[in-house]
């Protein structure tokens, strides 16, 4: 029974900690935009590399030489 003495207080502490935080996040706009990362990986707005010619490198080194 001694040992509820202890967690009523530290479970309170832990439950105000998480509210402040839940608090600063609402505050700060933290879930301002819930759907905008999720959309955002859907649709790639840089489509630069992908419609341009590759460069010429020169030989390809990696070819093997063996005859």
């Amino acid at each position: 029974m001694d040992d509820f003495l202890y967690l009523v207080p530290i479970a309170l502490g832990l439950g105000l900690v998480g509210l402040v935080a839940f608090l600063w996040a609402l505050n700060n706009g933290q879930y301002e935009d819930l759907d905008g990362a999720a959309e955002r990986i859907l649709f790639d707005e840089d489509e630069g590399p992908l419609n341009q010619k590759p460069r010429d490198t020169g030989p390809d080194v990696s070819a093997d030489r063996r005859s």
